[in-house]
């Protein structure tokens, strides 16, 4: 047989909160009940979700988890930072809920990915298709790009920002004249999203301001014109 659906069923501590925070990314709910087990169903065209509440649950805690293949991750990220934009006044990028930036995974075959970590705790990991990009991007060159891989690896597949964020440092303690000066701003504004994650909104100020002194030339600053915007983001969440 062929055509089978499959829908991830998550856990969470309201049904409520996450029908509010998933129609601010663009889903609308097509089944809920209060009895005799709260649940929601909810839809983004061809994406579905569904979570049940359980009493005194914790998303701290929470193991809940789900991987999403769509065929153009930056278009599913920018429809989710506009209606973060919308409805915060800025892109969530520490506590909970948040979103991640696509990046190239290294242990994903250098595919891209983001995730959204939502107020239930789950982390919903989006990837781009394997069918849809059958060249994935080139292992990073460069001590600074790998240690930006590895440090990806561990906060955005892991979840484990502060062993992240000690890759990163180190990297950044040794700066190197040949150093890409594009990547030395990836790394730093990486470091400035780790920060916020872990509550640290000194050391994302600090980061964000040696972005500034970092030397670009015009074909540089054109490549790391995304990372400008992430650096945008995060300097407004900092306000």
């Amino acid at each position: 047989m062929t055509n089978e659906v499959t829908v991830p069923l998550l856990p969470c501590a309201s049904i409520d909160d996450i029908v509010t925070f998933y129609g601010i990314l663009g889903f609308r709910t097509t089944y809920k009940q209060r009895k005799p087990n709260p649940c929601v169903g909810l839809q983004r065209e061809d994406l579905h979700l569904q979570f049940f509440e359980i009493a005194g649950f914790d998303p701290e805690q929470s193991y809940g988890s789900c991987l999403v293949l769509t065929s153009d991750i930056a278009d599913l990220h920018r429809a989710f930072a506009t209606g973060m934009r919308a409805a915060y006044g800025k892109v969530l990028v520490s506590g909970m809920p948040r979103m991640t930036r696509p990046r190239a995974r290294k242990n994903s075959d250098g595919l891209g990915g983001f995730s959204v970590i939502d107020p239930g705790g789950n982390w919903i990991r989006v990837f781009q298709n394997p069918a849809t990009m059958p060249t994935p991007e080139p292992a990073p060159a460069g001590r600074l790009a790998k240690a930006l891989a590895n440090a990806v690896v561990l906060a955005d597949s892991k979840g484990d920002a502060g062993q992240a964020v000690r890759v990163l440092d180190s990297a950044l303690a040794r700066p190197r004249a040949d150093d890409d000066p594009v990547t030395h701003v990836e790394v730093l504004v990486y470091r400035a999203e780790l920060a916020m994650v872990l509550h640290d909104p000194e050391t994302a100020t600090e980061m964000l301001a040696r972005v500034e002194h970092v030397a670009l030339n015009a074909d540089e600053t054109g490549r790391a014109a995304s990372t400008f915007e992430i650096a945008a983001d995060i300097a407004a969440a900092l306000r």
